[in-house]
């Protein structure tokens, strides 16, 4: 009888770890579908507003109608939020907190406001990013299957880290920096139990991502040819990444702050509408200016990680732009993530930085790109408070073991540098409650 009951229980527990694979299965592939046709509804509100590719095309539209487009797209943004509040919050730190506080689960209709925001942000011009959406349909997608195999409720947060990290390496095209990502930032409570099947549903979503998504790609890799030059070059690399850090933080966390609060100051309730609108005509005139300067930053960071000649002027026009673009895009309300925004101004500074050792005749033979793909993944490294994502981040998206040691190196001294003067909240999203401000 004994023997009979333990192999009941030996039975059922293999049972619902095939079942539990199935699932985890499945959730990839249905995320990397739902992932897919995300991107795409992003992709086909950029090309109804200014064409096939915003960067060749925008240029041909009339400046009044750049303006509309991007002041009406973030008001529409700003009512759906209004609407429904849920649509604001940043979807990777929002399924975090599910999962470790034991939040309840966003619905569906959030899921779908959220999704809907975050498009128009995006397709219109704003400078944030997509992670924070592919997280979320991941998760709902590991809430319904959990809920159509009827499994335990011990197994829910289990599938929905499982979703969010499908989601992630959808929109990534990146399966091992989507995993590194997952676990760091949100499933690192069950690393030890569940990380084989975070792994296989990540694989999954990867899986159907790369037939219809673009990854990024470096094609200067110099794979396990470790060249010095790179190495010790860091030591001047770290101080001037830290400066744009600095000046990154500042511009965000403090002028743009204030500038927000007198804002709430004069207009109280309305001031979400007036900074709306700034916000709005700010990224238009960007645009007008650059818009190489706008949208989620993916196409200048491919840019910028294989191209040996770009000039000086147009870079540092690019950074500036880009660092304000993104501080108006997260003040106006503009949905969406921060990955590739910050990857982006991490690339533009370390370009910037491989033409500054050029000109100065420093460091002969060390080509910007190099710095470009090492500063992509300090910056987001530093400022999402995520350094195992940067390193797996330069591994799988350049294969060179210069961009890996150096990203190591920097985004560890940079991150304690960072420390010394700011309070970076992981994710690097801001939360101001003007309440609590104006009772000073």
């Amino acid at each position: 009888m004994f023997f009979k009951d333990f192999l009941k229980k030996i039975s059922s527990k293999i049972s619902l770890i095939r079942d539990f694979l199935i699932a985890s299965i499945i959730t990839g592939f249905i995320s990397g579908v739902f992932i897919v046709l995300y991107y795409y509804l992003m992709e086909n509100i950029s090309k109804i507003f200014f064409g096939k590719n915003p960067v060749f095309t925008l240029s041909s539209y009339p400046k009044i109608y750049i303006y509309l487009i991007t002041i009406f797209s973030i008001l529409i943004v700003n009512f759906i939020i209004y609407k429904d509040r849920k649509a604001k919050e940043y979807g990777v730190e929002q399924i975090a907190q599910i999962i470790t506080e034991k939040q309840d689960m966003i619905n569906m209709k959030d899921l779908i406001m959220k999704i809907l925001a975050s498009a128009l942000s995006i397709g219109s011009g704003f400078a944030v990013g997509t992670e924070g959406p592919s997280a979320e349909i991941g998760a709902m997608i590991g809430y319904k299957i959990h809920s159509f195999f009827k499994f335990p409720e011990t197994l829910l947060k289990p599938m929905i880290s499982i979703g969010a990290s499908s989601g992630i390496a959808a929109i990534f095209v990146s399966p091992i920096t989507g995993i590194a990502f997952a676990i760091e930032s949100i499933a690192y409570n069950f690393i030890k139990s569940y990380i084989t099947f975070i792994i296989v549903g990540s694989i999954s979503a990867f899986s159907i991502a790369l037939i219809f998504l673009q990854p990024f790609t470096f094609i200067y890799s110099a794979g396990r040819m470790i060249n010095f030059k790179y190495v010790y070059i860091i030591a001047l690399f770290i101080p001037f990444m830290t400066l744009l850090i600095y000046l990154y933080l500042t511009i965000q966390d403090k002028i743009l702050y204030f500038t927000h609060l007198k804002l709430f100051n004069v207009f109280g309730k309305y001031k979400d509408l007036i900074f709306a609108i700034i916000g709005g005509v700010v990224i238009a005139t960007i645009l007008i200016i650059s818009p190489y300067a706008g949208f989620t930053g993916h196409q200048i960071v491919s840019l910028l990680i294989n191209n040996e000649n770009l000039n000086v002027l147009f870079i540092i026009e690019i950074l500036l732009l880009r660092i304000i673009a993104t501080t108006f895009s997260i003040y106006s309300n503009a949905v969406g993530g921060m990955f590739v925004p910050l990857m982006s101004i991490g690339a533009l500074s370390g370009y910037l930085f491989g033409l500054i050792l050029h000109y100065a005749h420093v460091g002969i033979g060390l080509e910007p790109f190099y710095f470009a793909a090492i500063g992509s993944a300090v910056f987001m490294g530093v400022l999402m408070k995520l350094p195992l994502t940067s390193v797996v981040l330069a591994l799988e998206i350049t294969n060179d073991y210069n961009v890996v040691i150096a990203t190591g190196f920097s985004v560890a001294i940079i991150s304690y540098l960072t420390k010394l003067n700011f309070n970076i909240k992981k994710f690097n999203t801001i939360n101001i409650n003007f309440n609590t401000l104006t009772n000073k």
